[in-house]
């Protein structure tokens, strides 16, 4: 369950990502919705990242050890 939310929050963070290169293509830049687009990524990014960090603290997840 804690790998299928780490992988939805990483797909919503690349359509995020070409959300905004379509937002700014098709506007040039003239409208707010790149600036909405870079915020709602940088939020998921954070997201993502927090519950990485608390599953590896709660031992959900472990680290790839050492060959």
């Amino acid at each position: 369950m804690l790998k299928a939310v780490i992988v939805v929050l990483m797909l919503a963070v690349i359509v995020s990502l070409f959300s905004g290169l379509f937002f700014l293509i098709k506007d040039g830049g003239k409208t707010n919705r790149v600036v909405n687009s870079l915020a709602v990524r940088v939020t998921l990014s954070v997201l993502l990242l927090a519950v990485i960090l608390v599953a590896l603290w709660q031992g959900a997840l472990t680290l790839n050890p050492t060959p």
